[in-house]
């Protein structure tokens, strides 16, 4: 790798910063913070394409425009309801009690911003099982910090990953970056061989 950053992660994730680290691009870190109010309306797919997109866009213009930015955003859906980061672990706790013993899809979309006209954006979809977790585990389980940054009240490659019995998809997009469509997307924009 070079030592001159190639791109910007717009992400304080430290999920997202491994996960690119994978395919081998030089990169820097700018955290992007925006709005992440749902619109009325807006279906989950929009969303979370809105959401990479604005988050890209932003650290393009927090840098200035001296880079290609890369933005990501992961949500969970259950029965047509978006679960986003608990507030509390009260909501933590019963998030993973409703995902306990269900399938829901994680839906991960990323963006790349080469400069302030062009932006590429693409979906990952990912379907993930459940099984029975039991409510002293998911009581504990919640009182950690583990469960507070995370779309759903969990990580895949965290403590509940012991409960999945089924990934239908793709295990990185579940852990916030999918590697496949990111880096189609880094080729698309030809930062990636």
């Amino acid at each position: 790798m070079n030592s001159r950053p190639s791109i910007l992660l717009a992400s304080g994730s430290p999920r997202r910063r491994e996960l690119l680290k994978q395919l081998a691009v030089d990169f820097e870190v700018a955290s992007a913070n925006i709005d992440e109010s749902l619109l009325e309306g807006e279906i989950p797919r929009d969303y979370v394409l809105r959401l990479s997109r604005e988050k890209a866009l932003a650290g393009f213009n927090q840098s200035g425009g001296r880079l290609p930015v890369l933005g990501s955003d992961t949500i969970v859906l259950l029965d047509g309801e978006i679960l986003g980061k608990p507030e509390t672990r009260k909501q933590a706790e019963s998030m993973l009690k409703r995902l306990s013993g269900r399938s829901h899809e994680v839906y991960s979309g990323v963006a790349l911003v080469l400069d302030s006209q062009t932006v590429f954006d693409t979906l990952n979809i990912t379907s993930v099982t459940f099984g029975e977790m039991p409510a002293a585990w998911i009581r504990k389980y919640c009182q950690g910090d583990e469960p507070m940054d995370k779309a759903g009240a969990y990580a895949v490659q965290g403590g509940t990953g012991q409960y999945i019995s089924r990934i239908d998809g793709s295990y990185s997009g579940v852990m916030g970056l999918p590697l496949f469509e990111t880096a189609e997307l880094l080729r698309r924009g030809g930062l990636l061989v």
